[in-house]
């Protein structure tokens, strides 16, 4: 019997609403999902491995001006952007991981390199840059390739009522979550995780969330289970959710969907955190969980059709290039 292989997305996850959403913007992101999470398993039907897929996806993300990674990315109070990111390989427990990343284009094939071209698990600010530009011949990316006027406007609300916002604030109350990741098996059995954030609008003083740090936003094991999450950063954190899966599933025997379930809407839920995962077993099964309104996700089905949606209450649907 052939070994199965599979591969999830995200985009983001919050208060995503019908209302708030024009045809044209929700077609832009289920096109925009629908090329990354494909882009991510033409790596694991060519044999390739599962953490080459999850970067191969997420680079599809953090090149949209849609999602807050990459080219997306809100911007700090200084109106500059920092942004965070991880991989992970459950095959070794290998993990790579960059933060407060300005001049970079794709901060998670940075991460990936972190993890295979240094002996260091995660790098910061001009150490990173510095590391991406001498030892791996990255390009320096100026800060206009960040700029988008969407998200200079969305810093102007939130400078104007002193506070932060995690992604989209069109409206100040508004919460979206905009970090984006992928999880995926390959064909030889092994899983990998990658997450990648531009973090809060108007964010100040190097903060740093959950994105980067191995067991809070992003994890893997062989075996077990790869996760990536998405939502308030600072619980995400303090609750280890990525990590809280794995150990459930690990050392309880918890199927991933109750895993997924108990600690998305366990202390995570009860201390006010709003957001979501999505994960792969050992077997390939994929499990999607969130709290909020919505999450932009995708997979793939047997035939090799992505599978997306956006709203809580929806089940996934192929997506076509028609």
């Amino acid at each position: 019997m052939p070994q199965p292989f599979s591969i999830a997305i995200h985009g983001g996850a919050g208060t995503i609403e019908r209302s708030l959403m024009t045809p044209e913007l929700e077609q832009a992101y289920r096109e925009a999902l629908r090329l990354s999470v494909l882009a991510g398993h033409a790596v694991l039907v060519s044999g390739g491995n599962a953490l080459d897929a999850t970067v191969a996806a997420v680079t599809v993300m953090e090149d949209s001006p849609l999602f807050n990674a990459g080219k997306g990315s809100v911007l700090t109070h200084e109106e500059t952007v920092e942004m965070d990111a991880c991989v992970m390989n459950g095959q070794n427990l290998d993990a790579g991981a960059v933060t407060l990343i300005r001049h970079i284009k794709n901060p998670i094939q940075l991460a990936r390199d972190v993890m295979l071209k240094s002996p260091h698990a995660m790098l910061a600010g001009d150490g990173a840059e510095a590391f991406a530009f001498k030892e791996c011949g990255y390009d320096y990316t100026e800060q206009d390739y960040f700029f988008t006027p969407r998200r200079y406007n969305e810093l102007k609300v939130m400078k104007k009522t002193g506070g932060v916002a995690l992604s989209e604030a069109r409206y100040p109350d508004e919460k979206k979550h905009g970090t984006v990741g992928a999880v995926a098996l390959d064909k030889n059995g092994n899983l990998a995780a990658a997450t990648s954030t531009g973090g809060l609008t108007n964010k100040r003083w190097g903060r740093v969330g959950d994105t980067p740090i191995v067991g809070g936003g992003n994890y893997a094991r062989n075996g077990n289970v790869a996760v990536s999450a998405t939502g308030m950063g600072e619980l995400l954190m303090r609750c280890t959710v990525a990590g809280d899966i794995a150990g459930r599933m690990q050392y309880g025997d918890a199927s991933i969907e109750q895993a997924c379930r108990d600690v998305i809407h366990g202390d995570f839920l009860d201390l006010g955190g709003e957001g979501g995962v999505i994960a792969v077993d050992a077997n390939g099964k994929v499990n999607f969980e969130l709290n909020c309104a919505g999450m932009y996700r995708a997979t793939v089905d047997e035939s090799g059709n992505a599978l997306v949606a956006i709203f809580a209450d929806e089940a996934l649907r192929v997506e076509s290039n028609s």
